[in-house]
């Protein structure tokens, strides 16, 4: 079988509503409506294949002008900021947070050059936050510089979102970027609508792990040691292309006296303190939907699955990509871009996903192609670990039997 996903949609459902309703509500829009409680200010799904979507029509974002840079002061010192288009209505912002050792550009261009993933950032205004010091062009920072903290840094994302004026934002963050964006959104809750967390290793590191980072770090040079990080064994001992890229561009593009700021801040961190309702008294965990990300044999695959273990499974996606690595939007930028249209979708944002491979047109999410099982798929429902929740029903070779339609759906890429 081939290489597939294999996840679990969070527990949203859609209703239909009566055509002269839709209208009355998007002619009645009123100020300091807010989307928990009203829903028209998001695009509802159409009564009809043919009729025009809300995003596509009326509420559609058209990006004005180029990339934009920007350096916001916080409490906690300055941030570098790329930013395209503007705030428009309640609909939140695209938010991006990088990986140590890399910076946007790297770690998101690729990405977001996807011309799926195009399709979608039309939508948004889209705000790319490069951490202190890491931007390409960076100057270096002066000795006895207190690099922020994790807490810090992510304590410093407020600051962006009062500065341009986000309503909320859908955070897409790898590696130290998703600790950063989990930690956001476990402090500031209402600002946060959705999280993409690739990579995301959610404890801190012991002492035999920090001593092991110590000593790698007296041994290897600097790139190495982030490389460790990034990639796949796999990877590594092929020296494939990309590890050669971004092997010169990490010792090239990116200040190595701040990177090892930041790279030894990244492996102070503490653990994130969130767990499953239920499962320890007054246990705190992300609140919004959560989509985890990880390749198969990626290095932060054990850290992935436990920080699922800690979320709400009717309210988290885990996604694991085969043959992706260790950097899944880098070697599978198509299938992640696949995958964050569902999810934007089930949050109720994009009414229609747009298939190219069919001559049909958009193609409703309840219409999603049958994906054969990744040789992977085993470990990453939530659900079927929790046993309660039956898998939905395909048209697998699979010789499980049919159960009841369930958020476990197999989609192709």
């Amino acid at each position: 079988m081939g290489p597939g996903l294999f996840w679990n949609f969070p527990s949203k459902t859609s209703c239909t509503v009566p055509q002269s309703l839709l209208q009355t509500m998007l002619l009645s829009r009123m100020a300091g409506m807010k989307d928990q409680q009203f829903t028209e200010e998001k695009p509802l799904l159409p009564e009809s294949r043919g009729q025009e979507t809300e995003m596509e029509n009326c509420d559609t974002f058209v990006a004005t002008g180029d990339w934009k840079e920007h350096d916001i002061e916080t409490p906690y010192g300055m941030l570098h900021v790329v930013i395209r288009g503007a705030p428009k209505g309640n609909k939140p912002a695209i938010l991006t947070y990088h990986d140590v050792g890399l910076n946007h550009k790297l770690c998101f261009n690729t990405f977001f050059h996807n011309e799926d993933m195009q399709e979608i950032t039309k939508h948004f205004v889209v705000c790319h936050v490069d951490a202190p010091g890491q931007h390409i062009g960076a100057p270096q920072l002066p000795q006895g510089y207190q690099y922020p903290t994790m807490d810090q840094l992510a304590g410093m994302l407020p600051s962006v979102v009062q500065h341009f004026g986000f309503k909320s934002i859908v955070g897409i963050g790898v590696g130290a970027g998703a600790y950063i964006l989990a930690k956001f959104a476990l402090i500031f809750p209402d600002l946060v609508e959705g999280l993409v967390l690739l990579n995301i290793d959610p404890n801190g590191k012991g002492w035999i792990d920090w001593a092991a980072t110590k000593l790698s770090g007296l041994t290897s040079a600097l790139p190495d040691t982030v490389l460790a990080h990034l990639f796949s064994q796999e990877e590594l001992m092929n020296n494939t292309e990309i590890v050669q890229n971004y092997r010169q561009q990490i010792n090239n593009t990116v200040n190595q006296f701040n990177l090892q700021l930041f790279w030894n801040m990244y492996n102070s961190r503490r653990d994130l303190e969130m767990n499953r309702s239920g499962s320890v008294l007054n246990a705190k965990t992300l609140s919004c939907p959560a989509m985890l990300v990880v390749g198969d044999n990626a290095p932060a695959e054990e850290g992935v699955v436990e920080c699922n273990s800690k979320l709400d499974p009717t309210n988290t996606t885990f996604l694991k990509m085969a043959d992706s690595g260790g950097m899944p939007q880098i070697t599978q930028p198509g299938k992640l871009t696949e995958a964050f249209k569902y999810f934007l979708q089930g949050m109720g944002y994009i009414a229609y996903v747009k298939d190219r491979r069919m001559s049909g047109g958009p193609v409703p999410s309840a219409s999603m192609t049958r994906l054969v099982r990744s040789r992977t798929a085993s470990l990453t429902s939530a659900g079927s670990v929790d046993g309660s929740r039956n898998r939905a029903c395909t048209n697998s070779d699979s010789s499980e039997g049919v159960g009841q339609v369930s958020h476990t759906m197999e989609v192709s890429c």
